[in-house]
């Protein structure tokens, strides 16, 4: 979708700060499409995503940090429970790698011939066609949007559970994982009526600054832990079944990690143009994969090396002393899904706010009042009924993630800009395709499988 064309004065509720990154974008012209342009350009001006272009790189940083070191970052050692520690450094190395140059090619598309790709399914329509487009991108990105949505909410509810364990004192009252995922989507209720993205800058600082702070504790509370007597790092505790789904699930885990690539082009279209979005949106980006480098390989390496292949699927709870230390990372945990909760929802108020005012309905604050608490609600309930963290984190992140972050991206790419074949970008972009499809379904198996088997022995609404 084109940006909409810029107004010679400001529109009701908007100061120039706000209409200022709209600056330079083509007006309509005198032959008939005037109106049509007109019309897409109060659309847009309405929508979470495109209403409000004043953010900066640091903004585009910290969204970006938010997205990516989501928590995910504590799945990671007991992935590489299963992956050894060969296969595991080798899969964290390439997976940064991968998706650092992925989301480099999301980002470089962004702006191209001459139009502004605000949303990564308008990307996908462009690459192939509205109703192709709309398929191949539309349902994993749904997956991830929705999947984050979840396993966030039931990641907040854990921490807070955990908290109130390690805080409480003999009698305690029983208060139970549902429960406090009621709490913390009560939290999100309030944060849900936020109207866009740049509206959620304070929030994405916070949250990034809480992802670090737990990252770090969890990397230092498992070196001053040390190793678990006779810690094994291998698989001679699993059956061959269970050590190959094991595997096959442990990708989807450190594929669910990068999931930022879902909200990159949400995220770059806040940033002003002209004069071009690309170069601060890579600074931005470049500064958040430093810190995700420090998280995940830290975190990783740590927390394997303690506690070898009894890894819990949260570090944290493997871990569990001092009391203190570890209270206060599960608080900062919370603290940090809720604002990640909210980066990866705003899309998805964006598409249903866009079909609402594309339909004639207002758009008014008890509107977004009413389907954006109906959403949190959803979420709650779905995150209740199946609260499996890791086993959510493999299927989300093979289902999900891994199409959108490591193989489409590379696909749209071949298909928008048609490298040569005598280019490196084309070379890589093939086989990124298709090693990431083969990860994609044997990960999607996995966390399958592990999910059916937490379900079987798993007491609901507790």
């Amino acid at each position: 979708m084109d940006d909409p064309p810029s107004r010679e004065c400001e529109l009701p509720g908007k100061g120039s700060a706000a209409t200022a990154g709209l600056t330079g974008d083509a007006k309509p012209q005198a032959n008939g499409l005037g109106s049509d342009l007109n019309s897409r350009y109060d659309v847009e001006y309405k929508l979470p995503i495109t209403g409000d272009r004043t953010a900066t790189w640091k903004s585009s940083a910290f969204h970006n940090v938010t997205a990516m070191v989501g928590a995910g970052v504590l799945g990671l050692p007991s992935a590489m429970a299963y992956l050894g520690w060969p296969g595991g450094i080798i899969v964290l190395i390439l997976s940064w790698i991968i998706s650092l140059y992925t989301l480099w090619q999301l980002c470089v598309m962004h702006e191209h011939d001459g139009k502004r790709f605000n949303r990564y399914h308008e990307l996908a329509q462009h690459a192939f066609g509205k109703t192709m487009g709309n398929w191949i991108l539309l349902p994993p990105q749904l997956i991830v949007l929705i999947g984050l949505g979840i396993t966030y909410t039931v990641t907040g509810g854990q921490s807070l559970h955990a908290a109130w364990q390690l805080l409480c004192t003999e009698p305690c009252r029983p208060f139970g994982l549902s429960a406090w995922i009621v709490v913390f989507s009560s939290a999100q209720l309030f944060l849900s009526q936020c109207p866009n993205f740049n509206a959620l800058t304070m929030v994405s600082l916070c949250a990034a600054i809480m992802s670090i702070t737990y990252s770090t504790i969890a990397f230092g509370a498992s070196v001053a832990h040390g190793r678990v007597p006779d810690v094994q790092y291998n698989l001679d505790g699993f059956t061959l079944a269970n050590g190959l789904f094991g595997v096959w699930n442990a990708l989807g885990t450190v594929a669910f990690a990068y999931g930022g690539h879902n909200v990159v082009l949400e995220i770059q279209a806040t940033l002003p143009s002209p004069p071009e979005t690309l170069r601060p949106m890579m600074k931005g980006v470049y500064v958040a994969y430093a810190l995700v480098a420090w998280c995940y390989f830290t975190v990783s390496v740590a927390g394997y090396w303690a506690f070898g292949n009894t890894v819990q699927g949260n570090i944290l709870l493997s871990i569990g002393s001092p009391k203190g230390l570890i209270v206060a990372a599960d608080i900062f945990v919370v603290i940090h899904v809720l604002g990640s909760y909210q980066v990866y929802t705003m899309p998805v108020f964006d598409m249903i706010e866009h079909s609402l005012v594309k339909h004639g309905i207002r758009n008014d604050g008890l509107v977004r009042l009413a389907y954006r608490s109906a959403y949190v609600v959803i979420i709650a309930f779905i995150a209740c009924t199946i609260p499996f963290f890791r086993d959510l984190m493999g299927f989300i992140g093979a289902l999900g993630t891994g199409p959108t972050t490591f193989w489409i991206p590379p696909l749209i790419y071949l298909v928008v800009k048609k490298p040569s074949m005598r280019s490196g970008h084309f070379w890589a972009s093939w086989v990124i395709l298709i090693l990431c499809v083969i990860v994609t379904v044997l990960g999607s198996i996995g966390a399958l499988r592990g999910i059916i088997t937490a379900a079987s022995s798993f007491h609901f609404y507790e």
